[in-house]
């Protein structure tokens, strides 16, 4: 067999003795390489890879013993074979200090050929062997480092998924969890805990924990999942809620997949929870909404119905005024509430949208702190101011740029107290009949805001007096409609 070979450093002083020796060796098909001294077989040692040294012990100047005494002094060739030749008998003692200056073993001259051969061979067989296995141990060394790094890489990444997967279930408000499905061992990851309100340290994950979590009317739920799987149902989805170590509840949508053994019988069920709580609330949000525009359209179109149905006027041109100067008003209302999200409107910016189309400079005089209506009262308000606004601009002090008005409210005990006042206007008589703004006014005043209109037809100008009370809970009749439905009713009365 082909084998790599390896150097046999041949050392003695006499070129004859060295040529006995190559042509003893040369069946060994290894390279030799020649010194003839001590300081030469040094010389060699530093620049080549050396197996085996043969040396002659009696040598001038660097005898075997010193030689092989400096070769071992050396870290590369504390572990070379060295093989003493002698031609002369050494004692015991010689035999001794050789082996240990390193000496392997001793030849005697003359010299056997066959023995050398197989002596050197066996050192340059154990060479080779001792050079594969450094090379298969660093090929070993190598691979396990470049498994190591692969692994470490690998754990490297899994922790950044993990911690990654982690922050998306913490923002995501969701939680794992796993149930081995033959033991009954859960195993519930962070999320899952702060889904449910409780803490690793005092909350022991078990079936009849977890059942004491779920709201009651939801336990069928997990019932019904478990006689899923038990049929062979390998991924289930549901809503349910859980009620809180501290009373809140909460919404969650559950998904789970079983996990089978080879005769596909359940072993464990793993699965995914998400908090979907903000999800229910703004569908419920949207579903109250969606149902409180819906009666809101229905109630603005009520009232515009009336009010185009109920508007009494001589000819076509003041009818068609009267009623979009009404339907303007509601709208202008509609607009104030839409701002606010419908939760209230300022008394004061009713006022001044009322006053916008007219531009009457300084004759209006405005008094009164600021004052949040609720919805249906800033409607009611919205309309009634509408009415007198209109009246004062036909008939009384806002048709002439002599007229005065002055708008004053106050609020005592919950109750807003609203004066209107002219002045300086045309004379003012009393109406022999009330026409159909001020029916109306008093009708939704008094009907459905519950407070009281006086009108005090003075000759120098009205003056009006509106009580409204502020306290009564016409948020929650909007919601059912009585008294916002009332209002075309009113006017309906109003008119008659």
């Amino acid at each position: 067999m082909d084998h790599e070979k390896v150097n046999i450093l041949l050392v003695d002083d006499q070129p004859a003795k060295l040529l006995a020796y190559e042509v003893i060796l040369k069946d060994l098909d290894e390279n030799l390489v020649i010194a003839s001294s001590g300081r030469e077989a040094l010389e060699v040692l530093l620049k080549t890879e050396i197996a085996v040294i043969l040396v002659d012990v009696c040598m001038p100047e660097l005898d075997g013993f010193e030689l092989a005494a400096m070769i071992r002094e050396h870290p590369r060739f504390q572990k070379t074979a060295m093989i003493f030749i002698s031609a002369i008998q050494v004692s015991d003692i010689d035999r001794l200090r050789g082996y240990e200056m390193g000496a392997v073993d001793y030849v005697p001259v003359p010299v056997v050929p066959e023995v050398l051969r197989a002596k050197i061979k066996v050192f340059c067989e154990l060479y080779r062997k001792t050079r594969e296995l450094e090379r298969l141990n660093q090929e070993l060394e190598d691979r396990v480092r470049a498994r190591t790094a692969e692994l470490e890489n690998s754990t490297a990444k899994l922790r950044e998924s993990e911690q990654r997967r982690s922050m998306a279930i913490a923002a995501g408000k969701m939680g794992s969890w796993d149930w081995d499905w033959i033991s009954g061992d859960w195993m519930w990851d962070e999320g899952q805990y702060r889904i449910f309100g409780v803490s690793p340290e005092s909350f022991e994950v078990n079936p009849p924990n977890v059942q004491a979590l779920l709201h009651p009317d939801d336990v069928d739920q997990l019932r019904k999942a478990i006689a899923e799987f038990n049929k062979g149902t390998r991924a289930y989805e549901t809503e349910f809620r859980i009620i809180r170590p501290d009373g809140e509840v909460r919404w969650c949508v559950g998904t789970a997949a079983a996990t089978v053994d080879d005769n596909s019988r359940v072993v464990r069920v793993s699965g995914v929870t998400v908090d979907i709580t903000e999800r229910k609330r703004a569908e419920e949000r949207q579903n109250l909404l969606a149902r409180e525009v819906d009666h809101r359209a229905k109630n603005a179109l009520a009232l515009a119905q009336s009010i185009v149905r109920l508007t009494r006027a001589d000819e076509v041109k003041a009818y068609v005024s009267a009623v979009e100067g009404r339907i303007n008003a509601l709208a202008r209302v509609h607009t104030i509430l839409s701002l606010s999200s419908w939760q209230g409107a300022e008394l004061s910016r009713l006022i001044d949208e009322e006053l916008a189309p007219y531009s009457l400079g300084g004759q209006i005089v405005l008094a009164g702190p600021k004052v949040q209506l609720l919805p249906t009262t800033a409607q009611t308000l919205a309309l009634a101011l509408h009415e007198l606004f209109t009246n004062s601009a036909k008939y009384g002090a806002l048709s002439t740029r002599s007229g005065r008005l002055a708008i004053g409210w106050q609020v005592e005990d919950q109750l807003l107290t609203l004066s209107w006042e002219e002045s300086g206007g045309p004379l003012v008589m009393t109406p022999k009949s009330r026409g159909f703004g001020t029916r109306s006014l008093l009708a939704s005043v008094e009907s459905q805001l519950g407070g009281q209109a006086q009108f005090d037809w003075r000759a120098e100008g009205l003056l009006c007096r509106l009580e409204v009370p502020l306290t009564r809970k016409t948020s929650a009749t909007s919601a059912s409609g009585k008294f916002e439905d009332a209002s075309s009713a009113e006017l309906q009365r109003a008119s008659g």
